[in-house]
């Protein structure tokens, strides 16, 4: 009698000891880090502290010479590192003060218009109807207007100063956001919880500030920095027209136009604002990606 021999190949054990199933593990989907996003919060990090404690850091005033006029960058000392402009001030300095007129107008007027725009365009795309029609009819008529004519108008009226800087900024970010916040208001105003809130008895307010809102504030916040952006673009279009800040009070468009009549013999009198106005910028468009990728749920729907 012959022992025929059988090789049985093992698979993996899916089962537990009753004969139960269980399901397979998958690993964790790792993402990957952009190194280009993390030098963009680092740039970010390192404007805003300067901006915050340049009282306090070992720099010249903005307003005083510290070498010869038009000194080109040099690393004898950290006042004459960018170098000085056509009245010996130093550049390093008048940046870093200048990115507090920058940072505050870009985030305050970013921040109050995205508070009233979304309130505005939460409110138009519940209730609809006429309150819908006269809250779109303004947005629309806000954003049909000329940017540029309405901030040259109101810097004309007005004293150029921050406070009439930021009214004229904010006048331009609120239609954007009613227009985004009506949008997504629309989308989530339909959901089944917010029917259900509305037949369990929940007034309007409610159901605005605990339902949609929170909804909204991902993809609104991720939103926020490009417009911070566009708005540091524009505060620094405004003091190259010699419509911003009044002098001596250093803004980083203010230098710019300040240095292009020696552009050609001392380029650094243009490049080094333009390259600060560039980095936050670009800075803060990536991190507007970013958040807007990660936090943005009509993405990940």
């Amino acid at each position: 009698m012959t022992s025929v021999q059988r090789t049985v190949t093992k698979g993996p054990d899916t089962g537990t000891g009753d004969g139960a199933g269980t399901e397979p593990s998958v690993p964790a989907v790792r993402r990957r880090r952009s190194i280009l996003v993390g030098i963009a919060y680092t740039w970010l990090a390192v404007i805003v502290l300067a901006a915050v404690c340049a009282d306090v850091l070992p720099l010249a005033p903005y307003d005083r010479p510290v070498g010869l006029p038009r000194q080109t960058p040099s690393l004898h000392s950290l006042d004459l590192l960018l170098g000085t402009d056509q009245l010996g001030r130093s550049l390093l300095s008048r940046c870093v003060y200048g990115a507090r007129v920058s940072l505050l107008v870009g985030a305050g007027a970013g921040l109050i218009g995205s508070a009233v725009g979304t309130v505005l365009g939460m409110v138009g795309g519940y209730l609809r109807g006429r309150t819908d029609s006269v809250i779109r009819l303004i947005a629309d008529a806000m954003l049909a207007f000329p940017p540029l004519i309405l901030l040259l108008a109101l810097a004309a009226v007005l004293t150029p100063s921050v406070p009439t800087i930021l009214i004229g900024l904010t006048l331009l970010v609120v239609p954007a956001f009613v227009r985004l916040a009506r949008a997504n208001t629309l989308s989530w105003a339909s959901r089944e919880f917010i029917t259900a809130a509305r037949t369990m008895g929940a007034s309007r307010r409610r159901i605005l500030a605990r339902e949609i809102l929170p909804n909204l504030l991902p993809s609104l916040g991720a939103y926020l920095p490009v417009v911070m952006a566009a708005l540091i673009v524009a505060e620094g279009s405004l003091s190259f027209l010699g419509m911003g800040i009044p002098p001596p009070s250093p803004s980083w468009g203010g230098m710019i136009s300040d240095g292009k009549d020696s552009v050609g013999d001392y380029p650094h009198l243009v490049f080094v604002p333009t390259a600060f106005i560039f980095l936050t910028v670009f800075a803060l468009n990536q991190a507007g990606d970013h958040l807007r990728h990660r936090f943005d749920r009509g993405l990940h729907d």
